[in-house]
């Protein structure tokens, strides 16, 4: 059945418009420079260019890489990231032998240890320069009796240089609140290492049997509260 496109006429103040197809009302068409769909897509929003600070397809690319995915490993089902999910396809069928996925893996695992490389050397360096010219500050604080300037955080000391593996860290407290927070350990280890020595001195009494199980049992609790504590402070160096 085609479409009925009788035009039917109504009662207008304009005698000479018709209503019907391709004639809606004129109350309800657009009106001249008014949009139709006033809450869409802004005008010109399609071409739009990033700002000259902005880089979004680096982040599209980066959102996408580190996007979870579900993938089959074994007999189960794990989720990974997409990049690792890449990478462990390539490197499986680089294991099969393919010669293409080979030669893009070592590429890769190649570029990867050579950026590590300089990183660890650049760091190495800097640590180096660092620990010898501070030392020589100090001694030069020293010859000329300057005491009132704060030492260095981290002091050169602390520094571990490590030549024959290629590494260097840094060993303490570094900031202020590294600092802080070490005097806090240090107070609490010297205040169970009095504890300990009050129970000893009231086991030394010869107390009831209760009142003894009790000293004893908190004897061996503190003992190893206080062994953790002065393991953490082992760890920072001091």
């Amino acid at each position: 059945m085609g479409r009925d496109r009788t035009k039917l006429p109504i009662t207008r103040p304009d005698a000479a418009y018709e209503v019907g197809y391709g004639k809606p009302p004129s109350d309800s068409r657009f009106k001249p420079g008014q949009s139709g769909n006033p809450k869409g897509r802004p005008r010109g929003a399609k071409n739009k260019r990033p700002a000259l600070n902005e880089e979004r397809l680096k982040g599209i690319i980066l959102d996408e890489a580190y996007r979870d995915i579900t993938v089959r490993d074994g007999e189960r089902n794990v989720t990974v990231p997409m990049a690792r999910a890449i990478i462990r396809a390539l490197a499986v069928n680089a294991a099969k032998g393919n010669h293409r996925a080979q030669q893009m893996f070592a590429d890769l695992l190649s570029t990867t240890e050579a950026q590590n490389k300089a990183q660890a050397d650049e760091l190495l360096k800097t640590a180096i320069d660092y620990k010898l010219g501070w030392e020589e500050e100090l001694r030069r604080r020293e010859a000329q009796g300057i005491t009132h300037l704060p030492p260095p955080r981290p002091h050169p000391d602390q520094v571990k240089i490590d030549m024959k593996a290629g590494t260097a860290r840094i060993q303490g407290p570094v900031t202020t609140e590294d600092v802080a927070e070490l005097a806090l350990w240090e107070q609490r280890r010297d205040g169970w290492v009095d504890e300990l020595a009050w129970l000893h001195a009231q086991l030394a009494k010869d107390p009831p049997p209760e009142e003894r199980a009790r000293l004893e049992e908190d004897l061996r609790q503190g003992a190893k509260t206080l062994a953790i504590i002065t393991r953490l402070l082992e760890l920072t160096g001091y």
